[in-house]
């Protein structure tokens, strides 16, 4: 099937692994991770331990985003019989006590489950949808939010644990000699660099995982917090701080609901509405 889809996604081993269309931003984020750990292990550490923390934890990110990268973040079978479906009627659910409208989808002539978008970039409709990442050029939603989350733990250790020894080295260099900056520059630019760069990742997967740990206090999605979804009505997922947390924790992640590696078969209906 993955032959004949009609999205963007780029398909690897007979249809197994599933990526976004764009591979710059994964590329880009890889190289970042492997060259920060190569300047760190040359330059920085002088000692077997801090060598051997930082492979651990470069190598726990690299699997941690190849691992969300290329999981199928749960994309919506299409219908490719939209002369069947009356798209003038209207369709709720009910969540937790409140009606909830099911929005069609053009494009993929579907009715589209609670929570679900459409991603422009993939051209998919996917569920429980938070965002497009340009850094793994993946979306992110129902199946692959929590690899995502870890991802961004360990990013953030990775490079907080690189700034405290990068700093460490600096700050060893400079006192008691009181070495200015510009004997740092000519001495060590490499850890310099890198001190700098570890910084400023750090500090931004700080942000981020923070947003995201709040969101998932609140049972929201990037995409509703952005777009303010429920600025002037009740969230329904919202079940309180304790049962949304053990939500994310603890409930399984459901199968896809597509088989890319299935036979296709001439004049079936590959791709049966979901709703």
């Amino acid at each position: 099937m993955y032959h004949v889809w009609p999205g963007n996604n780029v398909f690897f081993f007979g249809g197994r692994l599933v990526c976004g269309p764009d591979p710059r931003g994964l590329l880009l984020t890889t190289m970042a991770i492997s060259l920060s750990s190569w300047i760190f292990a040359t330059y920085v550490a002088n000692d077997i331990p801090a060598n051997s923390s930082v492979v651990i934890i470069c190598s726990a990110v690299l699997v941690n985003l190849g691992t969300v990268s290329m999981t199928d973040p749960g994309i919506i079978p299409r219908n490719d019989r939209s002369s069947l479906i009356d798209r003038s009627m209207r369709k709720t659910v009910d969540i937790n006590g409140i009606e909830v409208r099911l929005k069609y989808c053009s494009i993929c002539n579907i009715y589209r489950p609670p929570r679900t978008r459409h991603c422009v970039v993939c051209d998919n409709c996917v569920e429980r949808f938070d965002h497009h990442c340009p850094w793994i050029g993946q979306c992110i939603g129902q199946r692959n939010y929590r690899l995502y989350i870890i991802l961004l733990l360990t990013c953030l250790v990775f490079f907080a644990h690189i700034f405290a020894f990068s700093f460490q080295k600096i700050h060893h260099n400079m006192f008691p000699d009181d070495v200015g900056l510009m004997e740092l520059l000519r001495n060590c630019p490499e850890t310099l660099a890198l001190t700098s760069f570890s910084f400023a990742a750090a500090w931004f997967l700080g942000c981020l995982t923070c947003y995201h740990l709040y969101l998932v206090v609140l049972n929201q999605t990037a995409y509703e917090n952005f777009h303010q979804l429920y600025a002037r009505s009740r969230n329904p997922n919202d079940e309180g701080i304790f049962s949304n947390i053990m939500k994310f924790l603890c409930v399984s992640r459901p199968p896809s609901r597509i088989n890319f590696r299935a036979e296709v078969i001439e004049h079936e209906n590959l791709f049966p509405p979901s709703i």
